[in-house]
């Protein structure tokens, strides 16, 4: 894998379970690529093209995921942070319904909220736009050099954030039967490739984890777990095996 949206390629799409979102609803590779697709069509259809800039709030779930990945696929890099996105004047800027309400967009900048309804009319409601389009995979011209994340603490490449999850793949030995938790926001770069690129590139499983806030990590019903946590060192987890994204410093630089 040598691009973030090489795993959109539709060889790709199988029945096995892809992404485990923090509602315990499971989506398969297929499911996944096929709304990888409608994702990057709804971005071009808010005039993303090669090098524009998209604004993704960082909280790992299912439409953040695809806007992730639908932006690598088109070539636009993704900021993990909407308000600073607002301030950058990025292309489109996508924020949960409840926050985008507080947002105030200059000219040039197309706002999206999921999660519901928008309240305000001249934003656009992401998941009716997402049901609604084609889900065929638009043209696009991708270099590994290319960024695919912007923002703090750096810019990272494809080709970066691609070393990265194969590093983690190698030293934890996943596979397609390898469930992986992740349990950082996708602000979290390193976290990022290894918590999600790494276990889709090898076919196998990405459990997103809920906020922290109101779960207690390690003993409760219905906290999700997997055979590899990715979580800080001091974090305590229910998994057997884990990842720290500090350990990939010298991989990204």
């Amino acid at each position: 894998m040598e691009l973030v949206g090489d795993l959109l390629a539709r060889d790709r799409r199988t029945g096995d379970t892809a992404l485990v979102t923090p509602d315990d609803r499971e989506r398969t590779h297929h499911d996944l690529i096929t709304n990888g697709y409608k994702a990057a069509n709804v971005l071009r259809y808010l005039g993303v093209r090669a090098g524009a800039t998209v604004a993704v709030d960082p909280t790992p779930g299912f439409h953040t995921t695809l806007a992730f990945l639908g932006a690598a696929a088109v070539g636009a890099p993704v900021r993990f942070d909407p308000a600073a996105g607002i301030a950058a004047g990025d292309r489109v800027v996508l924020a949960p319904a409840a926050s985008a309400a507080g947002l105030d967009p200059t000219p040039g900048t197309n706002l999206a909220a999921f999660g519901g309804p928008p309240d305000r009319p001249d934003t656009t409601h992401w998941e009716q736009e997402l049901w609604s389009e084609n889900p065929g995979m638009p043209p696009s011209n991708v270099d590994p050099a290319d960024a695919a994340v912007v923002g703090p603490p750096r810019e990272f490449t494809h080709g970066e954030l691609c070393s990265i999850a194969e590093t983690a793949v190698e030293r934890r030995e996943m596979d397609a039967e390898t469930r992986v938790v992740l349990r950082r926001p996708f602000s979290d770069l390193p976290a990022l490739a290894a918590g999600l690129l790494a276990p889709l590139s090898v076919g196998g499983t990405a459990v997103l984890a809920p906020p922290e806030e109101g779960r207690e990590t390690g003993d409760v019903v219905g906290d999700p777990r997997g055979d590899v946590a990715v979580a800080p060192s001091d974090a305590a987890v229910p998994e057997p095996r884990r990842i720290d994204p500090t350990e990939f410093a010298s991989v990204s630089e």
